[in-house]
This record gives structure tokens, sequence and C-alpha cells, in this order.
């Protein structure tokens, strides 16, 4: 076996390799597939939780004592592709590598057989890192110790690989998801998805901490009048006479901004995109957006990509059925991102609603406050409160393009 240092490589004797990451603390792994320019070529290229499985590469959970790892067919892996980057990233975000330990990285053929390893001692500040590559050489695959880390997190290193942040939208496509057949995080007009299949079992989640009470209290539901809410307001998910909502829609709108010139008026489009990220716990375990239009477990549906604004009414919608969302999770974050990179300074007349998906009853309508420099607003949050579902109010702004960037500030907001 080969001890690398960082920098060093050394040729791979086997086709068909697993990498795995020891980190002393809860941590996930991914695999980035990168161009010879160190970019990937679409968001599919991408493989983790959410979107297990690549062309050649498969991201596979922890079971019965197995750590994360990724699964490599080199034979699998398309002729453009230059190398498979493997990726390690801390569950506590807040937390660093400088703090938890060094994670040791490995490379084992596919009887188990140890080939390399990669014992990263310099991480300070990083809650991401690099750790490994495999990669073209003159024909052959050889294996690198990268060991190169992120203090930004998340966001950075998507930033830097070119995940979902150029200037030009993603081409129609159905993308796969965590833990799941193709497509569930992985623009309009995207396949079919495949029947859902059943969530791996979850680990009991803790009972969150009591929320402190909003500002103007919780407010009663009611199909007759419509509730206007407020920053921080809460409803409890219960229509006239007690009964439980099962299944509610959300919708989002906005309107395009009218900029006056010279040569008269003309509407600047805004491409914002609504989405909503599940949570267990502080750990984010499905996600349904323009991308992949259905959690796996299809509990959570979105109704399509609306690239303008343009129109009355809804320009987006998200079907929560909550009999179907799986037990372990307790928050479904509805958040909202501009994918063009502009402003909720820019954004006219951008509200989030509440409707009854069963009688198309508004119930809820929560507008948005102009003004705000940010590309990403946390527009509400439907979390489990003993037996019942409630819904919060939340309007906090971030600086995210895509729904995934969010992630790592939605863990605050969780619990």
């Amino acid at each position: 076996m080969d001890q690398l240092t960082k920098g060093a490589n050394a040729p791979l004797t086997a086709s068909r390799v697993t990498l795995t990451v020891d980190v002393p603390a809860p941590a996930d792994l991914s695999a980035l597939l990168v161009t010879e320019s160190g970019r990937v070529r679409s968001d599919a290229d991408f493989v983790f939780y959410n979107q297990p499985t690549g062309p050649g590469v498969r991201c596979v959970q922890p079971s019965a004592g197995q750590p994360w790892r990724v699964e490599v067919d080199l034979t699998a892996v398309p002729a453009d592709v230059h190398a498979v980057r493997l990726v390690t990233s801390l569950d506590d975000t807040s937390s660093t590598f400088g703090r938890v330990g060094q994670p040791v990285a490995r490379v084992t053929d596919d009887t188990g057989t140890p080939l390399a390893a990669f014992t990263m001692t310099d991480l300070a500040t990083e809650s991401i890192v690099v750790a490994l590559e495999l990669y073209r050489r003159a024909g052959a695959w050889k294996v690198r110790a990268v060991g190169q880390g992120y203090a930004g997190g998340l966001a950075d290193l998507v930033t830097d690989h070119g995940v979902s942040v150029d200037d030009t939208p993603p081409p129609p496509a159905a993308v796969p998801v965590a833990t799941a057949p193709a497509p569930p995080v992985a623009a309009p007009a995207v396949a079919a998805p495949p029947a859902p299949v059943a969530p791996p079992p979850a680990p009991p989640v803790p009972p969150q901490p009591p929320l402190p009470a909003p500002a103007a209290g919780e407010v009663q539901l009611t199909k007759a009048r419509p509730v206007n809410l407020s920053k921080g307001q809460r409803v409890s998910l219960v229509k006239d006479g007690g009964v439980a909502l099962t299944m509610i829609r959300m919708g989002l709108g906005w309107d395009p901004v009218r900029k006056r010139g010279m040569f008269g008026s003309r509407e600047v489009e805004i491409d914002l995109d609504a989405s909503a990220i599940l949570f267990a716990g502080k750990d984010p375990v499905d996600v349904a957006f323009y991308n992949n239009l259905r959690t796996r477990d299809g509990s959570v549906q979105h109704t399509g990509d609306n690239r303008t604004g343009d129109g009355e009414g809804d320009d987006e919608t998200i079907l929560i059925d909550l009999t179907r969302v799986p037990v372990h999770v307790t928050d479904v974050m509805l958040v909202v991102t501009s994918y063009e990179g502009h402003t909720f300074e820019q954004v006219q007349n951008a509200f989030c609603r509440l409707v009854d998906h069963t009688t198309g009853a508004e119930l809820a309508r929560y507008t948005l406050a102009g003004g705000m420099p940010f590309t990403a607003m946390l527009m509400a949050r439907v979390y489990r409160q003993g037996p019942t579902w409630k819904l919060q109010a939340v309007g906090e702004g971030m600086q995210a393009r895509t729904p995934m960037e969010t992630v790592p500030t939605l863990a605050r907001y969780v619990g």
C-alpha cells in the first residue's frame, strides 16, 4: 500500500476502487467529476447523498458499521472527465477539522485490499476538504493526495468547481437525487421521476426545543379570512373545526422589475426559484426544486420552473403531503433563490402563500418586504411540534443562487 503525502501520487492497479475517509466526527462524503479545466460539466457531476449516482461513480451511505464510501468504476467514467475528486465535509458546519482531528483518506480495490492512504495533517479552519483525486495520465489512472480545504464551506467548494453557478442556466435535464435512483438536487421540462422508494431508516431525531413565541402570537387559520403573516408569526396547520391539513400547497409569486430609461420603460426578467429542503434535525436529507421535482418518497413535489415571473398568481408551486413526510423529517424549509444573482431589492410584489390543496382555499400569505440586498430567502418553515405540523413565516435573507448553497445557513434555523 502507498502511504501518500500531500501532492504525492501513485498508480492505480485496479479498475474498480472504493474511497473512504476516516474522520473523528460526523461527516459526509461526496465526489466531483471534473474536466481538465477543474470544473464539472453539469450539476449531475456532483455525486453526494441527495444525488448518489453519477457516470461510473456511486456514493453509498453508511450501514451495518460501514463508513460513507464512494465506489468508482474507472472503466465507466466518461472520456471527457479528467478526474474524480473525493470530498469530505463535517456535518457540523460551525466546526472545523482543526478542532475535530486529522482525516485519513483510503483507497481499496473491490476485494478490500488497501491501495493507498493519505493523512491530512495541515487542516485548521476548514470544514470541507478535497481529500484525493483519481486522474488520467498517459492513458492510465493515478491517485493524488490533495488535502485542499475550504474555510468558506460548501459554497466555496461548489463555486470553485462550477456547480450551479454559471451565468447560463443549465439545460433541461433530469438529474438523480440523494440516496435514490435517477432522477431527486439535482429547469423546465424535466423527465418524469422514477417511482418513489422507501427512504433508508434514520436514527431517532431528538425532540426540538420549543420555539420562542413570535411577536404577534400564533394565528388561527380560517378559509373565510386568509391571514396576512408578518415575520416570525406561526400558524398551526389545522382547518376550521380542528381538522388537520393533510395536503398543502406553497405558492411563490413575483413580478419583473420595470426600469425607466431614455427610450421608455422595460421589464427586467428575474429568475427566482422555489425549493423545499427537508431536514432531519440538523441534517438535510432530501430536496425538491427545479432540477429535481420530487423527493424520493413522493411527499414533496415541485410543479416546474418559471424563469421570468410573468403572469398572474403563483409563478412556482410546491405541494406537500403532510401524511407522507417520513417520520424522521422534522422540518421542510421553503427557500427562494435568485439564479441570475438579482437581489430582492430588484424584485416586485414577491409573496409566498399557503393554500389548502384539497379545497383550493388560500389560508395564509407572507409578502416580502423590499430593499434587502440578498440573493436568497428562507421564506417559511413547515415543522413538526409533537403530533401536529406548524408553519412559521421567517423571511431571513442569505447569499446563495442555488438551493444547495443555502444548506449551511439553513441549519441555523432548524430546531
